[in-house]
């Protein structure tokens, strides 16, 4: 059995205006990760990924990169209980 993990995730840099959302949630769905992706009005991302403990980091890594518009500086993230109804990967706005 795979362990899971989840994580809530803040990305800073050029990450709004690129197809940085929409990336994310194509790279989650691809690695079987459940949550979301928004634009927080600082101009910075945040997301919830939670799912097996090895396709949650191989998503951090990807993050930390981007898509090819984007200009990640800088990504927290912190382990966190996942929410009980945690269903496919949204894009909340």
């Amino acid at each position: 059995m795979t362990d899971e993990k989840t994580v809530a995730v803040r990305l800073e840099g050029r990450v709004q205006g690129v197809w940085f959302r929409a990336w994310t949630q194509e790279e989650a769905l691809a690695r079987g990760l459940r949550g979301h992706v928004r634009n927080e009005t600082d101009g910075s991302v945040t997301a919830l990924l939670s799912g097996p403990e090895e396709a949650v980091q191989g998503m951090l890594e990807a993050l930390r990169d981007g898509p090819p518009a984007a200009r990640v500086e800088k990504v927290e993230a912190r382990e966190v209980e996942a929410p009980a109804e945690l269903h496919g990967f949204q894009i909340v706005r």
